[in-house]
């Protein structure tokens, strides 16, 4: 069966074997604890994360993204300093051996409050997601990693049914298609993942031919990801706090319902002050795992490969609070969770058979983590 991986996946699969180990960046909201993008060295055979240094002084790097072969890193930045009062995307490159970052330039994210970035495959596109304005962009990537103007931006237009949050679009996330011929992004707002054709080689985006999914009705669709196959999507909603689960069709992105449940324990009572944030699928493809604020917890859940329906067997707390994002090492034995409102980022052992996380006892202080991303360290 042919497999599929996004391009931080084959870039991390690519690095596991290495001796050397990982770089791992953290993207902060910056204030009196943090003053941008940070980096740690981490240990695949133990876990380990070195206390971290500032890579890059920025502000409020939110989300990171890699180029495919490592090289450069961009964040998207809540800095409204743009001629428009808009957001921004920042290019950085890397230090191989010691992981500090210098800026390239900063371009325009075409849209306020800019909350999610990716490249796609071949490195020439960069996507970019704006949940103030409810809009998207897509940026070309030079081949020296800087940024350009964006070709495209598209506003989406519409609501939902909750007024305190759907009365507007939201986009809060884009990613290419595995096979890298369409963009999906999450909107919030409009309770729609929707669906654009991608020419990777022109950076842009097209409106023709474009396509949608829903969800629940409130739901609120924040984030998603990919089987290892390529077959499912699973959406991550964060009003809800569900996870739904849609089939998918590399030929056309078509994509269809076939579950959607809880990301908390039967018995949990929401509240207003629980959501969900990240999702990611385990290396094997065996395991998707989602993180709620609130409930301060990550969810594991086992996922059947023939029909990609799910299954929670377990509520792992993340000893901290506000886990807004985590991320899986290369390996898949590790998970680390950025608990924002706790200014930790710890670090869980993950049992490969069952997929149940276990604290390992180490974590380390970072102001405010909400992203985090590993590469290859020399």
């Amino acid at each position: 069966m042919k497999h599929f991986f996004s391009v931080a996946t084959l870039l991390a699969c690519a690095l596991v074997s290495v001796a050397g180990g990982h770089f791992v960046y953290f993207g902060t909201y910056t204030g009196a604890k943090s003053k941008g993008i940070y980096v740690s060295r981490f240990d695949p055979n133990t876990g380990k994360l070195s206390e971290p240094e500032l890579a890059a002084e920025t502000k409020s790097p939110n989300f990171l993204a890699l180029d495919p072969a490592g090289k450069f890193l961009y964040a998207a930045g809540e800095m409204n300093n743009t001629p428009e009062k808009r957001g921004a995307v920042s290019a950085f490159k890397r230090d191989l051996k010691t992981g500090k970052l210098t800026l390239l330039n900063q371009q325009s994210s075409s849209g306020s409050g800019p909350c999610h970035v990716s490249v796609d495959s071949t490195g020439k596109t960069l996507l970019v997601a704006n949940y103030g304005s409810g809009s998207i962009a897509a940026l070309p990537v030079g081949t020296d990693g800087n940024l350009k103007e964006a070709t495209t931006t598209i506003q989406h237009t519409g609501s939902s049914v909750n007024p305190k949050r759907q009365s507007g679009p939201h986009a809060h996330f884009i990613v290419p298609s595995p096979e890298n011929r369409f963009a999906l992004t999450c909107d919030l707002g409009l309770d729609k993942i929707l669906i654009y054709p991608l020419d990777a080689a022109a950076a842009k985006l097209a409106t023709n031919n474009s396509s949608f999914a829903t969800v629940a009705p409130g739901a609120g669709p924040r984030h998603l990801a990919f089987s290892a196959d390529g077959r499912f999507v699973y959406v991550i909603n964060e009003v809800k706090l569900t996870i739904t689960v849609f089939t998918y069709d590399a030929r056309t992105a078509a994509m269809t319902e076939v579950q959607t449940l809880s990301t908390l324990p039967a018995d949990c009572v929401v509240t207003e002050k629980d959501s969900c944030a990240e999702i990611a699928v385990h290396p094997s493809g065996k395991f998707v795992y989602g993180s709620n604020r609130g409930h301060d917890s990550i969810a594991v859940l086992a996922a059947d490969a023939r029909t990609g329906k799910l299954t929670l067997v377990q509520n792992e707390p993340t000893q901290g609070k506000t886990p807004r994002h985590f991320v899986i090492d290369p390996s898949g034995r590790w998970l680390l969770a950025e608990n924002q409102n706790s200014d930790s980022v710890v670090v869980f052992a993950i049992d490969t058979t069952s997929g149940k996380l276990k604290p390992t006892g180490q974590k380390i202080t970072v102001g405010s983590p909400v992203c985090a991303v590993f590469v290859l360290a020399e």
